[in-house]
């Protein structure tokens, strides 16, 4: 039987999508306030968990059955070029879903648990008969809930001993959960007419380009608008600021992307987002301070 080259496997695995799970689970981490003396390899597992592992299956499942999309939208990608032959794909889907089950029991109840949503999740949303991706609306709130949320929550909550992270760290988590809701959009730009001929109803196929992108920059400004808020309410100015420093830099960045959506969605995502996923950290910081 014909098999990958290691090059193929890890283009498969997408490592450039890892780290927005990793850093959403060290910024649990650090909001939890507790101390990594004792529990430092918990971080590592579970920053490995969230990276190579769940976000790496969600990507070989997604490019496995999105094999007849990428054929029309990035024919070089390992499946659709041939260099992933065979059933190759959809076998390393399912392997590195047992691999990721199997180290998640090391993280206890909680590690466990949220991977197991987040597989499913990955599953979800590109499977039949569920395939959350087909509707932009369902399938973005996917991608944010397990690459930011759950990840988060979980961060928090191994670190906690497994106790429920408090109030204030599940609504920072679900604030920026939303906000990735609009970050996700700007993967849809680039492949619009594959995504219509595919019948795969992204936000750009049903809501025009111009308008997907306004949508997409509301997604991602009103909910740390919300945090900024919050932070001042949690009597944490300084944090409040930094976010509120980081935001106006994206403000200004969406009005260059606004121009021409197309064909700045990837130069918005190497500018933008990094702003964003700096305020997360930001918070985190502030959280740890109130504890």
């Amino acid at each position: 039987m014909e098999r990958p080259a290691l090059s193929a496997v890890t283009e498969l695995f997408k490592p450039i999508t890892w780290f927005p799970p990793m850093w959403a689970f060290a910024c649990g981490v650090i909001a939890s306030g507790a101390s990594l003396q004792d529990r430092w390899w918990m971080a590592i597992v579970g920053i490995a968990l969230a990276g190579p592992l769940v976000c790496a299956t969600s990507q070989a499942v997604n490019d496995w059955f999105d094999r007849h999309v990428d054929a029309i939208n990035e024919p070089q990608r390992p499946i659709p070029s041939g260099r992933m032959p065979g059933q190759w794909g959809f076998y390393l889907a399912i392997g590195w879903t047992g691999v990721s089950l199997m180290v998640a029991l090391a993280l206890g109840p909680w590690g466990f648990g949220a991977a197991a949503v987040g597989l499913l999740l990955a599953w979800a949303y590109s499977a039949r008969p569920v395939r959350l991706k087909e509707n932009g609306w369902w399938g973005n709130a996917a991608c944010g809930i397990s690459y930011e949320g759950i990840a988060w929550v979980t961060g928090a909550a191994v670190m906690a001993g497994g106790a429920m992270p408090g109030g204030e760290s599940l609504a920072l988590a679900a604030l920026y959960s939303a906000g990735t809701h609009g970050i996700m959009t700007l993967n849809d730009f680039k492949a619009v007419a594959g995504d219509r001929l595919m019948g795969v109803r992204s936000l750009p196929v049903q809501l025009g380009v111009d308008r997907a992108a306004r949508v997409a920059c509301w997604f991602m400004l009103l909910p740390q608008v919300a945090v900024i808020g919050l932070l001042l309410v949690w009597n944490q100015p300084a944090h409040a600021a930094g976010v509120a420093a980081l935001l106006a830099g994206q403000a200004v960045l969406m009005r260059r992307f606004l121009a021409d959506p197309t064909a700045r969605a990837l130069w918005y995502s190497g500018f933008g987002v990094p702003l964003f996923v700096a305020g997360m950290m930001v918070s985190a910081f502030a959280l740890r301070g109130m504890n």
